[in-house]
C-alpha cells in the first residue's frame, strides 16, 4: 500500500504552493507563499522516491527523517509525520519558511539530480507542523520531574531557543538573557514578515515561557549584569549570542548610509506596532528614496525586498561577482526580481558622495581565476567606474563576533583568530568550565538551521556536564 503512495514523481510534477502575485504582495509585509491544501501536500510529499541512500536527509544539519515524513503525510498520517518532524527539529515550521533547501534537502534530493524536479520538503514541512498547531498536536513543555540545576543561556535567537527547548524538557531550570525586548533574535528582528510572519515566532516563545523558562529581556550583559553574576548564579552557561557586529566600509559614516540590521530591525519594530523614531523621521525608512544595497547574501536579499514593501521609487543591489557566484538563495533573488529590485552584477563599491548620501561611486569587476574557495575572484576593470544615485544606502556585508571576553570583561575565554569563541566540535564546551557555546558565536554568519543544531548538542552536552557534577557531588 505505502509502494502505490510514493514514487510518483513520474506521473506527478513538482508543484510550489502559490505564490501571491509580485503587485499585491509588495503591498505588505505578509508571507508570499499560500500553504499547501492537505490534498496537494499529500500529492507533492507523494512524489518522493524513497531512495535508499537519502541525500536531502544527510544534507540536512539537522538530519531530518525527511523520507518518512513525507510517507506518513503522502497516507494522510499527519500527526505521525509532525512527531517524527519534531524529533530532531525543535522548530520545524520555522526551518520549512526560511531554510535555503535549494542548497540543502531539496538541491540533493535524488529525483532533482535524475531532472524530474525536486520534492517539495520545505513547503511539506511548513505544512506538518502549522497542521500539528491547528489541531493541538503540538505538546507543551511538561518534564517528568524537576530537576535542581539550573542553566543560563546567553542569547535568545535559535541556538538559545533551541537548548531552552531541550533541556526544560529534562527539568532543568533555564533562564534565557538577551539584549532585545522580544526574544526570538534574528528570527524576531533580522528577518523580514514576507519571510517569516512573527506570531510564527511569537508562539514558540509562548510555549517555552509556558513551560517553565524564565526570560530576562532588554539585558545588555556586561552592561546591566556580568558575565561572572550570570556564571555564579548557574551550573552552566550556554552563549549563544549570534554575531551582531557589521562589516563595515571605509568613509562609509554618511547621513544616509545604514547597516543592515538596524535597517531591518526598524522595519520589524514598526510590523509589531511599535514606535520607532529613526523609522518615522526617514533615517531608517525607504519610503521615496532611490535606495542601493551593497553585499549578495540572504541579508542583502531581505533589505532590497523589506525596501519595495517601504515605498521606495528605486531599489538596485550592487555585488561584486555575478549572479552565479551570489552567496543568497536564488530562489530569494527571483523574487526580488519580480518585485521589481534592479540587481547590479560584477560591481563594487569604492566610496560615496554627498552628505546625506547622494551616490556610491562603483568600479566595474570582471571575474578572475577562482579564488581559495574555488569561487572566481573579481577583478578591477579600469576606467570602467561610475556614480549610482542613491539617497538611503544599506550595507549588508555580512556579520562578525563582537568581542565578548573585552565586552564582558571575562578573563580565559578563548576565542579564534576570527573572533569567535573557541569551542569543542559536537558539544559546544569552551576553555571555561561548565560554559558551553553554540550557533553563530562558534561557527561564525550561517543558517539557522545550524544554529538549531547547535544548541541542541550543546544541550545535550549539558546534560552530560550536569550529571557528572552530580555523581561527584554524591560521592
Amino acid at each position: 500500500m505505502a509502494g502505490q503512495k510514493m514514487l510518483k514523481f513520474t506521473t506527478v510534477g513538482r508543484d510550489m504552493p502559490d505564490k501571491r502575485p509580485p503587485d499585491l504582495r509588495k503591498q505588505d509585509f505578509h508571507e508570499i507563499y499560500a500553504e499547501y491544501a492537505g490534498e496537494k501536500a499529500a500529492e507533492q510529499a507523494a512524489r518522493c522516491s524513497q531512495c535508499g541512500v537519502p541525500y536531502c536527509q544527510t544534507h540536512c544539519p539537522l538530519h531530518n527523517n525527511i523520507p518518512d515524513w513525507l510517507r506518513l503525510t503522502a497516507e494522510g498520517r499527519l500527526e505521525e509525520a509532525y512527531e517524527i518532524s519534531q524529533a530532531t527539529n525543535t522548530f520545524p515550521e520555522i526551518c520549512g519558511r526560511i531554510c535555503p533547501q535549494d542548497r540543502l534537502c531539496e538541491g540533493n534530493c535524488v529525483i532533482e539530480q535524475s531532472g524530474h524536479g525536486t520534492v517539495t520538503i520545505g513547503a511539506v514541512e511548513k505544512y506538518i507542523t502549522d497542521t500539528a498547531f491547528e489541531n493541538g498536536w503540538v505538546k507543551p513543555i511538561r518534564p517528568h520531574a524537576e530537576r535542581s540545576e539550573s542553566v543560563g543561556i546567553i542569547g535568545a535567537g535559535p541556538g538559545g531557543l533551541a537548548a531552552a527547548d531541550l533541556l526544560r524538557r529534562q527539568g532543568v531550570q533555564v533562564t534565557v538573557y538577551d539584549r532585545y525586548d522580544r526574544g526570538g533574535g534574528l528570527l524576531t528582528y533580522g528577518i523580514p514578515g514576507f519571510k517569516l510572519e512573527k506570531d510564527i515566532v511569537m508562539q514558540r516563545m509562548a510555549q517555552l515561557e509556558d513551560g517553565g523558562v524564565q526570560f530576562v529581556l532588554n539585558c545588555n550583559v556586561g552592561e546591566d549584569l556580568s558575565f561572572d553574576a550570570i556564571r555564579g548564579k548557574h551550573d552552566a552557561v550556554l552563549v549563544a549570542t549570534g554575531v551582531y557586529k557589521t562589516r563595515d566600509l571605509p568613509d562609509s559614516d554618511a547621513d544616509g548610509i545604514v547597516n543592515a540590521i538596524d535597517f531591518l530591525t526598524a522595519s520589524n519594530r514598526k510590523s509589531f506596532g511599535d514606535d520607532v523614531p529613526e523609522y518615522d523621521s526617514g533615517e531608517l525608512n525607504a519610503e521615496g528614496k532611490r535606495v542601493v544595497v551593497i553585499g549578495g547574501g540572504d541579508t542583502a536579499m531581505d533589505c532590497v525586498r523589506t525596501s519595495i514593501r517601504e515605498g521606495a521609487t528605486s531599489v538596485k543591489c550592487l555585488y561584486r561577482r555575478d549572479r552565479a557566484n551570489m552567496p543568497g538563495s536564488q530562489r530569494e533573488v527571483q523574487n526580488a526580481e519580480e518585485e521589481g529590485v534592479e540587481f547590479v552584477w560584477l560591481a563594487a563599491p569604492n566610496g560615496f558622495e554627498g552628505d546625506p548620501v547622494s551616490g556610491v561611486k562603483v568600479q566595474k569587476m570582471r571575474l578572475g581565476a577562482p579564488d581559495a574557495t574555488g569561487r572566481r575572484a573579481p577583478e578591477l576593470i579600469e576606467g570602467a567606474d561610475y556614480v549610482e544615485p542613491a539617497d538611503l544606502v544599506i550595507k549588508a556585508l555580512g556579520f562578525e563576533p563582537e568581542d565578548l571576553p573585552k565586552l564582558w570583561g571575562v578573563d580565559g575565554l578563548e576565542v579564534t583568530r576570527w573572533g569567535t569563541v573557541k569551542a569543542d566540535f559536537g558539544t559546544g564546551a569552551t576553555s571555561l568550565e561548565g560554559v558551553y557555546a553554540a550557533g553563530d558565536i562558534v561557527r561564525g554568519a550561517s543558517l539557522v538551521v545550524w544554529a538549531i543544531r547547535d544548541g541542541r548538542d550543546s544541550a545535550t552536552a549539558i546534560l552530560d556536564y550536569l550529571g557528572q557534577a552530580a555523581d561527584v557531588a554524591a560521592e
